[in-house]
Protein backbone atom coordinates (compact mmCIF):
# COMPACT_ATOMS: atom_id res chain seq x y z
CA UNK A 1 0.00 0.00 0.00
CA UNK A 2 1.35 3.40 -1.17
CA UNK A 3 1.45 7.44 0.49
CA UNK A 4 -1.10 7.52 -1.68
CA UNK A 5 -3.50 4.77 -0.90
CA UNK A 6 -3.56 6.07 3.05
CA UNK A 7 -3.76 9.50 2.29
CA UNK A 8 -7.37 11.28 1.84
CA UNK A 9 -8.16 12.05 -1.79
CA UNK A 10 -8.78 15.98 -1.91
CA UNK A 11 -6.70 18.85 -3.04
CA UNK A 12 -6.02 20.02 0.64
CA UNK A 13 -4.62 17.08 1.76
CA UNK A 14 -2.32 17.01 -1.53
CA UNK A 15 -1.18 20.42 -1.18
CA UNK A 16 -0.23 20.29 2.64
CA UNK A 17 1.54 17.18 2.16
CA UNK A 18 3.76 19.00 -0.63
CA UNK A 19 4.21 22.13 1.24
CA UNK A 20 5.28 19.80 4.33
CA UNK A 21 7.85 17.11 2.22
CA UNK A 22 9.37 20.02 0.46
CA UNK A 23 10.20 21.82 3.51
CA UNK A 24 12.03 18.76 4.84
CA UNK A 25 13.66 18.57 0.93
CA UNK A 26 14.87 22.21 1.26
CA UNK A 27 16.63 22.18 5.08
CA UNK A 28 18.70 18.64 3.57
CA UNK A 29 19.64 20.34 0.27
CA UNK A 30 20.13 23.65 1.93
CA UNK A 31 22.66 21.83 4.40
CA UNK A 32 24.84 20.35 2.00
CA UNK A 33 26.16 24.44 1.14
CA UNK A 34 25.22 26.69 3.78
CA UNK A 35 27.70 25.82 6.63
CA UNK A 36 30.52 26.37 3.54
CA UNK A 37 31.11 30.21 4.00
CA UNK A 38 30.69 29.84 7.93
CA UNK A 39 33.72 27.53 7.73
CA UNK A 40 36.19 30.58 8.81
CA UNK A 41 34.24 31.04 11.88
CA UNK A 42 33.75 28.06 13.26
CA UNK A 43 37.56 27.66 13.00
CA UNK A 44 38.23 30.34 15.38
CA UNK A 45 35.38 29.63 17.53
CA UNK A 46 36.05 25.63 17.79
CA UNK A 47 40.04 26.46 17.51
CA UNK A 48 40.50 24.09 15.16
CA UNK A 49 43.17 24.30 12.11
CA UNK A 50 42.38 24.77 8.63
CA UNK A 51 42.53 20.77 8.06
CA UNK A 52 40.61 20.08 10.86
CA UNK A 53 37.59 22.53 10.03
CA UNK A 54 37.10 20.67 6.88
CA UNK A 55 35.65 17.70 9.02
CA UNK A 56 32.73 19.20 9.51
CA UNK A 57 31.87 19.37 5.51
CA UNK A 58 33.14 15.63 5.14
CA UNK A 59 31.54 14.26 7.88
CA UNK A 60 27.84 15.67 6.27
CA UNK A 61 28.94 14.51 2.73
CA UNK A 62 29.87 10.51 3.68
CA UNK A 63 27.44 10.05 6.25
CA UNK A 64 24.78 11.27 3.98
CA UNK A 65 26.49 8.92 1.06
CA UNK A 66 26.43 5.80 2.91
CA UNK A 67 22.67 6.26 4.72
CA UNK A 68 21.19 6.91 1.25
CA UNK A 69 20.81 3.18 -0.06
CA UNK A 70 19.51 2.54 2.94
CA UNK A 71 16.28 4.41 2.18
CA UNK A 72 14.22 1.82 0.14
CA UNK A 73 14.57 -1.26 3.15
CA UNK A 74 13.87 1.07 6.08
CA UNK A 75 10.49 1.70 4.54
CA UNK A 76 10.09 -1.61 3.47
CA UNK A 77 10.68 -2.64 6.78
CA UNK A 78 8.93 0.20 8.86
CA UNK A 79 6.81 2.22 6.79
CA UNK A 80 7.36 5.13 4.66
CA UNK A 81 5.61 7.66 6.80
CA UNK A 82 7.36 6.14 10.08
CA UNK A 83 10.97 6.82 8.16
CA UNK A 84 9.88 10.62 7.19
CA UNK A 85 8.73 11.60 11.08
CA UNK A 86 12.32 10.01 12.04
CA UNK A 87 14.46 11.25 9.32
CA UNK A 88 13.16 14.82 10.31
CA UNK A 89 12.89 14.62 13.65
CA UNK A 90 16.32 13.18 13.79
CA UNK A 91 17.72 15.81 11.57
CA UNK A 92 16.08 18.54 13.47
CA UNK A 93 17.57 17.54 17.04
CA UNK A 94 21.05 16.95 15.13
CA UNK A 95 20.82 20.54 13.65
CA UNK A 96 20.43 21.56 17.33
CA UNK A 97 23.71 20.00 18.16
CA UNK A 98 25.74 21.39 15.58
CA UNK A 99 24.59 24.91 16.39
CA UNK A 100 25.49 24.01 20.59
CA UNK A 101 28.91 22.64 20.05
CA UNK A 102 31.80 23.49 22.00
CA UNK A 103 34.57 21.39 20.45
CA UNK A 104 35.52 20.22 16.45
CA UNK A 105 34.70 16.21 17.79
CA UNK A 106 30.95 17.51 19.02
CA UNK A 107 30.51 19.28 15.33
CA UNK A 108 31.90 16.44 14.05
CA UNK A 109 29.77 13.84 15.35
CA UNK A 110 26.94 16.26 15.55
CA UNK A 111 27.02 16.81 11.49
CA UNK A 112 27.42 13.09 11.00
CA UNK A 113 23.86 12.39 12.65
CA UNK A 114 22.31 15.47 10.07
CA UNK A 115 23.90 13.32 7.18
CA UNK A 116 22.43 9.87 8.34
CA UNK A 117 19.28 11.17 9.31
CA UNK A 118 19.26 13.38 6.18
CA UNK A 119 19.74 11.31 3.79
CA UNK A 120 16.47 9.25 3.36
CA UNK A 121 15.05 13.25 3.09
CA UNK A 122 15.38 14.06 -0.92
CA UNK A 123 14.49 10.65 -2.14
CA UNK A 124 11.40 10.35 -0.12
CA UNK A 125 9.86 13.58 -1.30
CA UNK A 126 10.45 12.49 -4.88
CA UNK A 127 8.64 8.84 -4.21
CA UNK A 128 5.63 10.27 -2.01
CA UNK A 129 5.40 13.11 -4.76
CA UNK A 130 5.13 10.74 -7.41
CA UNK A 131 2.88 8.59 -5.00
CA UNK A 132 0.05 11.55 -4.80
CA UNK A 133 0.03 12.26 -8.00
CA UNK A 134 -1.71 10.43 -10.75
CA UNK A 135 0.79 9.87 -14.35
CA UNK A 136 -0.57 13.21 -16.14
CA UNK A 137 0.57 15.42 -12.82
CA UNK A 138 4.10 14.04 -12.71
CA UNK A 139 5.43 16.37 -14.76
CA UNK A 140 3.93 19.35 -12.27
CA UNK A 141 5.03 17.29 -9.41
CA UNK A 142 8.21 17.28 -10.53
CA UNK A 143 8.98 20.75 -10.95
CA UNK A 144 7.96 21.15 -6.87
CA UNK A 145 10.26 18.89 -6.28
CA UNK A 146 13.31 20.15 -8.51
CA UNK A 147 12.67 23.52 -7.22
CA UNK A 148 13.68 22.56 -3.74
CA UNK A 149 16.31 20.19 -4.45
CA UNK A 150 18.07 22.57 -6.75
CA UNK A 151 17.15 26.12 -5.11
CA UNK A 152 18.99 24.83 -1.59
CA UNK A 153 22.43 24.32 -3.20
CA UNK A 154 22.05 27.96 -4.79
CA UNK A 155 20.52 29.96 -1.97
CA UNK A 156 22.99 28.16 0.68
CA UNK A 157 25.99 30.20 0.44
CA UNK A 158 23.63 33.30 0.50
CA UNK A 159 21.66 32.65 3.51
CA UNK A 160 24.85 31.13 5.23
CA UNK A 161 26.90 34.07 4.95
CA UNK A 162 23.89 36.87 5.97
CA UNK A 163 23.02 34.47 8.88
CA UNK A 164 26.76 34.52 9.70
CA UNK A 165 27.41 38.11 9.81
CA UNK A 166 24.51 39.67 10.65
CA UNK A 167 23.93 37.15 13.80
CA UNK A 168 26.29 34.27 14.11
CA UNK A 169 27.58 31.02 12.63
CA UNK A 170 25.87 28.67 15.13
CA UNK A 171 22.23 30.23 13.28
CA UNK A 172 23.39 28.28 10.26
CA UNK A 173 22.06 25.58 12.16
CA UNK A 174 19.77 26.99 14.38
CA UNK A 175 17.64 27.81 11.49
CA UNK A 176 16.66 24.54 10.52
CA UNK A 177 14.40 24.21 13.73
CA UNK A 178 11.02 25.84 13.09
CA UNK A 179 11.32 24.49 9.36
CA UNK A 180 11.95 20.82 10.21
CA UNK A 181 9.14 21.24 13.45
CA UNK A 182 6.61 22.25 10.37
CA UNK A 183 7.28 19.57 8.38
CA UNK A 184 7.10 17.09 10.89
CA UNK A 185 3.84 18.45 12.25
CA UNK A 186 2.57 18.43 8.24
CA UNK A 187 3.72 14.93 7.51
CA UNK A 188 2.69 13.69 11.19
CA UNK A 189 -1.02 15.30 10.41
CA UNK A 190 -1.57 14.84 6.64
CA UNK A 191 0.07 11.22 5.69
CA UNK A 192 -1.55 8.18 7.11
CA UNK A 193 0.38 5.58 8.47
CA UNK A 194 0.59 2.37 5.86
CA UNK A 195 1.55 -1.39 6.82
CA UNK A 196 5.55 -1.93 5.98
CA UNK A 197 5.20 -4.71 3.19
CA UNK A 198 8.58 -6.68 5.21
CA UNK A 199 9.36 -8.25 1.48
CA UNK A 200 12.92 -7.47 1.32
CA UNK A 201 15.59 -8.91 3.71
CA UNK A 202 18.65 -7.16 4.82
CA UNK A 203 21.80 -7.73 3.15
CA UNK A 204 24.20 -7.20 5.89
CA UNK A 205 27.49 -7.75 3.69
CA UNK A 206 26.17 -5.99 0.95
CA UNK A 207 25.46 -3.26 3.06
CA UNK A 208 28.87 -3.26 4.31
CA UNK A 209 30.72 -3.57 0.52
CA UNK A 210 28.54 -0.78 -0.24
CA UNK A 211 29.26 1.72 2.53
CA UNK A 212 33.00 1.33 2.46
CA UNK A 213 33.22 1.47 -1.10
CA UNK A 214 30.66 5.06 -1.24
CA UNK A 215 32.39 5.98 1.99
CA UNK A 216 35.97 5.65 0.45
CA UNK A 217 35.12 6.81 -2.90
CA UNK A 218 33.50 10.17 -1.01
CA UNK A 219 36.41 10.82 1.52
CA UNK A 220 38.95 10.38 -1.81
CA UNK A 221 36.93 12.73 -3.83
CA UNK A 222 36.60 15.91 -0.79
CA UNK A 223 40.11 15.42 0.49
CA UNK A 224 42.47 14.02 -2.94
CA UNK A 225 43.17 17.38 -3.84
CA UNK A 226 44.13 18.71 0.03
CA UNK A 227 46.25 15.61 -0.05
CA UNK A 228 48.11 16.11 -3.37
CA UNK A 229 45.98 12.62 -4.70
CA UNK A 230 47.88 9.69 -5.32
CA UNK A 231 51.21 11.25 -3.92
CA UNK A 232 49.42 10.96 -0.43
CA UNK A 233 49.26 7.21 0.84
CA UNK A 234 45.93 8.12 2.22
CA UNK A 235 44.75 8.45 -1.31
CA UNK A 236 46.26 5.22 -2.28
CA UNK A 237 44.43 3.27 0.94
CA UNK A 238 40.94 5.51 -0.14
CA UNK A 239 41.32 3.75 -3.59
CA UNK A 240 42.28 0.63 -2.82
CA UNK A 241 38.82 0.31 -0.18
CA UNK A 242 36.72 1.50 -2.96
CA UNK A 243 38.46 -1.01 -5.53
CA UNK A 244 37.94 -4.42 -3.49
CA UNK A 245 34.62 -2.97 -1.73
CA UNK A 246 32.69 -2.29 -4.89
CA UNK A 247 34.21 -5.40 -6.43
CA UNK A 248 32.87 -7.65 -3.55
CA UNK A 249 29.51 -5.57 -3.67
CA UNK A 250 29.05 -6.40 -7.15
CA UNK A 251 29.96 -10.15 -7.18
CA UNK A 252 27.94 -10.84 -4.13
CA UNK A 253 24.99 -8.86 -5.36
CA UNK A 254 24.91 -10.58 -8.89
CA UNK A 255 24.99 -14.14 -7.40
CA UNK A 256 22.34 -13.22 -4.91
CA UNK A 257 18.30 -14.12 -6.04
CA UNK A 258 16.52 -11.53 -6.21
CA UNK A 259 14.92 -9.70 -3.28
CA UNK A 260 17.33 -11.35 -1.26
CA UNK A 261 20.69 -8.49 -2.00
CA UNK A 262 21.00 -5.34 -0.46
CA UNK A 263 20.64 -3.38 -3.84
CA UNK A 264 17.72 -4.55 -6.14
CA UNK A 265 19.70 -5.21 -9.67
CA UNK A 266 15.68 -5.73 -11.24
CA UNK A 267 16.33 -1.49 -11.38
CA UNK A 268 18.85 -1.80 -14.06
CA UNK A 269 16.82 -3.98 -16.21
CA UNK A 270 14.82 -0.72 -16.49
CA UNK A 271 16.28 1.50 -19.83
CA UNK A 272 15.00 4.21 -19.37
CA UNK A 273 15.89 4.51 -15.56
CA UNK A 274 19.37 3.17 -16.21
CA UNK A 275 19.78 6.52 -18.53
CA UNK A 276 17.96 8.87 -16.16
CA UNK A 277 21.22 7.66 -13.45
CA UNK A 278 23.57 8.46 -16.47
CA UNK A 279 21.66 12.21 -16.88
CA UNK A 280 21.57 13.15 -13.85
CA UNK A 281 25.19 11.76 -13.16
CA UNK A 282 26.22 14.68 -15.77
CA UNK A 283 23.74 17.21 -14.24
CA UNK A 284 24.71 17.13 -11.09
CA UNK A 285 28.49 16.98 -12.09
CA UNK A 286 27.88 20.35 -14.21
CA UNK A 287 25.54 22.12 -11.92
CA UNK A 288 27.82 21.56 -8.81
CA UNK A 289 31.15 21.96 -10.34
CA UNK A 290 29.87 25.21 -11.80
CA UNK A 291 28.84 26.56 -8.68
CA UNK A 292 31.65 25.73 -6.43
CA UNK A 293 33.68 27.32 -9.79
CA UNK A 294 32.32 31.11 -9.62
CA UNK A 295 31.38 32.46 -5.75
CA UNK A 296 35.61 31.47 -5.54
CA UNK A 297 36.20 33.33 -8.63
CA UNK A 298 34.71 36.07 -7.85
CA UNK A 299 36.18 36.37 -4.44
CA UNK A 300 39.70 35.64 -4.80
CA UNK A 301 40.19 37.28 -8.36
CA UNK A 302 37.92 40.16 -8.10
CA UNK A 303 37.64 40.96 -4.66
CA UNK A 304 33.96 40.28 -4.15
CA UNK A 305 32.88 39.40 -0.40
CA UNK A 306 30.91 36.37 0.46
CA UNK A 307 27.99 38.25 0.44
CA UNK A 308 27.73 40.04 -2.44
CA UNK A 309 29.19 36.90 -4.05
CA UNK A 310 26.01 35.04 -3.14
CA UNK A 311 23.72 38.02 -4.05
CA UNK A 312 25.28 37.66 -7.58
CA UNK A 313 25.35 33.80 -8.16
CA UNK A 314 21.89 33.63 -6.65
CA UNK A 315 19.68 34.93 -9.45
CA UNK A 316 20.34 31.60 -11.09
CA UNK A 317 17.54 29.70 -8.93
CA UNK A 318 15.12 32.71 -10.38
CA UNK A 319 15.64 31.29 -14.27
CA UNK A 320 15.36 27.57 -12.94
CA UNK A 321 12.19 28.16 -11.22
CA UNK A 322 11.01 30.10 -13.87
CA UNK A 323 11.69 26.98 -16.18
CA UNK A 324 10.51 24.30 -13.51
CA UNK A 325 7.22 26.35 -13.71
CA UNK A 326 6.43 25.98 -17.27
CA UNK A 327 8.16 22.94 -18.09
CA UNK A 328 6.23 21.10 -15.38
CA UNK A 329 3.17 21.95 -17.74
CA UNK A 330 4.85 20.77 -20.42
CA UNK A 331 5.66 17.09 -19.76
CA UNK A 332 3.54 14.91 -21.49
CA UNK A 333 2.57 17.47 -24.11
CA UNK A 334 5.82 17.39 -25.35
CA UNK A 335 8.23 14.78 -26.39
CA UNK A 336 10.32 14.90 -23.53
CA UNK A 337 13.90 14.33 -25.40
CA UNK A 338 12.78 17.66 -26.80
CA UNK A 339 12.72 18.89 -23.55
CA UNK A 340 16.41 17.52 -22.35
CA UNK A 341 17.69 18.94 -25.81
CA UNK A 342 16.57 22.08 -25.61
CA UNK A 343 18.10 22.23 -21.79
CA UNK A 344 21.38 21.03 -22.23
CA UNK A 345 21.80 23.38 -25.16
CA UNK A 346 20.64 26.49 -23.60
CA UNK A 347 23.10 24.98 -20.31
CA UNK A 348 25.51 24.65 -22.88
CA UNK A 349 25.12 28.10 -24.36
CA UNK A 350 25.28 29.28 -20.94
CA UNK A 351 28.81 27.70 -20.18
CA UNK A 352 29.83 29.29 -23.44
CA UNK A 353 29.11 32.75 -22.17
CA UNK A 354 31.28 32.05 -18.62
CA UNK A 355 34.38 31.10 -21.41
CA UNK A 356 34.15 34.38 -22.26
CA UNK A 357 34.71 35.67 -18.70
CA UNK A 358 38.13 38.20 -18.09
CA UNK A 359 39.12 40.06 -14.60
CA UNK A 360 37.30 42.92 -16.01
CA UNK A 361 33.55 42.13 -15.13
CA UNK A 362 30.43 43.83 -14.18
CA UNK A 363 27.59 42.10 -12.31
CA UNK A 364 25.35 41.68 -14.99
CA UNK A 365 28.27 39.73 -16.56
CA UNK A 366 27.83 37.71 -14.26
CA UNK A 367 23.94 37.57 -13.54
CA UNK A 368 22.69 36.64 -17.00
CA UNK A 369 24.74 33.49 -17.83
CA UNK A 370 23.80 32.45 -14.05
CA UNK A 371 20.02 33.56 -15.52
CA UNK A 372 20.30 31.38 -18.36
CA UNK A 373 22.22 28.24 -17.10
CA UNK A 374 19.07 28.07 -14.43
CA UNK A 375 16.77 27.80 -16.77
CA UNK A 376 19.14 25.25 -19.09
CA UNK A 377 18.93 23.52 -15.74
CA UNK A 378 15.24 23.82 -14.88
CA UNK A 379 14.71 22.32 -18.30
CA UNK A 380 16.83 19.43 -17.44
CA UNK A 381 15.76 18.16 -14.30
CA UNK A 382 12.05 18.40 -14.15
CA UNK A 383 11.34 16.07 -17.92
CA UNK A 384 14.66 13.85 -16.96
CA UNK A 385 12.92 13.01 -13.56
CA UNK A 386 9.34 11.98 -15.30
CA UNK A 387 11.01 10.08 -17.77
CA UNK A 388 13.29 8.19 -15.32
CA UNK A 389 10.57 6.21 -13.33
CA UNK A 390 7.50 6.64 -15.67
CA UNK A 391 8.13 2.87 -16.08
CA UNK A 392 9.31 1.93 -12.52
CA UNK A 393 6.64 0.08 -10.60
CA UNK A 394 5.93 1.92 -7.33
CA UNK A 395 7.26 -0.99 -5.04
CA UNK A 396 10.22 0.47 -6.53
CA UNK A 397 10.41 3.88 -5.89
CA UNK A 398 11.65 4.17 -2.40
CA UNK A 399 14.65 2.19 -3.65
CA UNK A 400 15.03 3.92 -7.03
CA UNK A 401 14.61 7.48 -5.70
CA UNK A 402 17.67 7.01 -3.30
CA UNK A 403 19.88 5.15 -6.27
CA UNK A 404 19.01 8.43 -8.05
CA UNK A 405 19.87 10.47 -5.38
CA UNK A 406 23.03 8.86 -4.70
CA UNK A 407 24.09 9.52 -8.38
CA UNK A 408 23.01 12.82 -8.42
CA UNK A 409 25.54 13.61 -5.02
CA UNK A 410 28.38 11.17 -6.70
CA UNK A 411 28.10 13.29 -9.60
CA UNK A 412 28.91 16.63 -7.74
CA UNK A 413 31.29 15.51 -5.68
CA UNK A 414 33.46 13.70 -8.66
CA UNK A 415 32.72 17.16 -10.69
CA UNK A 416 33.83 19.81 -8.06
CA UNK A 417 37.01 17.76 -7.49
CA UNK A 418 37.21 17.70 -10.90
CA UNK A 419 37.35 21.23 -11.40
CA UNK A 420 39.38 22.17 -8.45
CA UNK A 421 42.11 20.15 -9.15
CA UNK A 422 42.15 21.16 -12.30
CA UNK A 423 41.90 24.82 -11.34
CA UNK A 424 44.72 24.43 -9.39
CA UNK A 425 47.25 22.53 -11.62
CA UNK A 426 46.25 24.52 -14.33
CA UNK A 427 47.26 27.55 -12.73
CA UNK A 428 50.27 26.54 -11.40
CA UNK A 429 51.36 25.06 -15.60
CA UNK A 430 49.90 28.94 -17.01
CA UNK A 431 51.85 30.86 -14.44
CA UNK A 432 54.88 28.75 -15.56
CA UNK A 433 54.22 29.63 -18.76
CA UNK A 434 53.72 33.24 -18.31
CA UNK A 435 56.66 33.66 -16.05
CA UNK A 436 59.26 32.69 -19.04
CA UNK A 437 58.78 36.19 -20.90
CA UNK A 438 59.67 37.85 -17.61
CA UNK A 439 63.22 38.19 -18.11
CA UNK A 440 65.81 41.18 -17.61
CA UNK A 441 66.00 41.37 -21.44
CA UNK A 442 62.70 42.67 -21.37
CA UNK A 443 63.24 46.62 -20.96
CA UNK A 444 59.16 47.63 -20.28
CA UNK A 445 60.26 45.27 -17.38
CA UNK A 446 63.06 46.60 -16.05
CA UNK A 447 61.02 48.69 -13.40
CA UNK A 448 58.49 46.34 -12.68
CA UNK A 449 61.49 44.58 -11.19
CA UNK A 450 63.85 47.20 -9.60
CA UNK A 451 62.91 46.37 -5.81
CA UNK A 452 61.27 43.10 -3.90
CA UNK A 453 58.15 44.90 -3.65
CA UNK A 454 57.47 45.58 -7.71
CA UNK A 455 58.72 42.07 -8.08
CA UNK A 456 56.40 40.60 -5.81
CA UNK A 457 53.50 42.60 -7.30
CA UNK A 458 54.22 41.55 -10.71
CA UNK A 459 53.82 37.87 -9.48
CA UNK A 460 50.40 38.35 -8.10
CA UNK A 461 49.26 40.03 -10.91
CA UNK A 462 50.29 36.89 -13.51
CA UNK A 463 48.96 34.89 -10.85
CA UNK A 464 45.69 36.06 -11.13
CA UNK A 465 46.49 35.99 -14.61
CA UNK A 466 46.74 32.45 -14.54
CA UNK A 467 43.99 31.60 -11.87
CA UNK A 468 41.72 33.22 -14.80
CA UNK A 469 42.63 31.13 -17.76
CA UNK A 470 42.71 28.22 -15.53
CA UNK A 471 38.82 29.31 -14.55
CA UNK A 472 38.20 29.42 -18.16
CA UNK A 473 39.75 25.95 -18.69
CA UNK A 474 36.82 24.96 -16.05
CA UNK A 475 34.37 26.77 -17.53
CA UNK A 476 35.45 24.40 -21.73
CA UNK A 477 35.70 21.44 -19.78
CA UNK A 478 31.96 21.84 -18.16
CA UNK A 479 30.73 23.17 -21.58
CA UNK A 480 32.42 20.48 -23.87
CA UNK A 481 30.75 17.68 -21.23
CA UNK A 482 27.21 19.05 -21.94
CA UNK A 483 27.11 19.26 -25.89
CA UNK A 484 28.59 15.13 -25.48
CA UNK A 485 26.09 13.94 -23.37
CA UNK A 486 22.69 15.34 -26.00
CA UNK A 487 23.47 12.44 -28.96
CA UNK A 488 23.02 10.35 -25.67
CA UNK A 489 19.05 11.28 -25.51
CA UNK A 490 18.49 8.71 -28.21
CA UNK A 491 18.55 6.43 -25.68
CA UNK A 492 15.40 7.58 -23.85
CA UNK A 493 12.19 5.95 -24.64
CA UNK A 494 9.21 8.95 -23.31
CA UNK A 495 6.51 6.62 -22.16
CA UNK A 496 3.16 6.11 -24.58
CA UNK A 497 1.16 9.28 -24.18
CA UNK A 498 -2.15 6.99 -23.20
CA UNK A 499 -0.40 4.64 -20.91
CA UNK A 500 -3.04 4.08 -17.99
CA UNK A 501 -2.38 6.48 -14.84
CA UNK A 502 -0.72 3.86 -12.08
CA UNK A 503 -3.69 2.36 -9.61
CA UNK A 504 -1.69 4.16 -6.74
CA UNK A 505 -2.56 7.40 -7.72
CA UNK A 506 -6.62 7.32 -7.62
CA UNK A 507 -6.98 7.83 -4.34
CA UNK A 508 -5.74 11.37 -5.15
CA UNK A 509 -7.48 12.14 -7.69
Amino acid sequence: MSVADATAGDGLNRRMITISIMLATIIQALDGTIANVALPHMQGSLSASQDQITWVLTSFIVAAAIATPLTGWLCDRYGQKNIFLTSVAGFTIASVLCGLSATLTEIVIARLLQGVFGAALVPLSQATLLDINPREKHGSAMAVWGMGVMIGPILGPTLGGWLTDSYDWRWVFFINVPVGAMAFYGIWRYIRKTAAPRKMRFDAFGFATLSLAIGALQMLLDRGEQNDWFSATETWVEAIILALSFAYFVAHTATRPAGQSFFDYRLLKNANYVSGLLFIFIVGLVLFATRALTPSMLQSLMGYPAKIAGLVTAPSGIGTMIAMMVVGRLVGKIDLRLLLGGGFLITAFSLWQMTRYTLVLSQSDIVWPGVIQGLGLGLVFVPLSAATFATLSPEMRAEGTAIYSLIRNIGSSIGIALVQTLLVRNTQTVHASLTEHITTANPALLDNLATPEAAAALNNEITRQASMIAYVDDFWLMFILTLCVIPLLMLVRPPKRNAPAAVDHAAMD
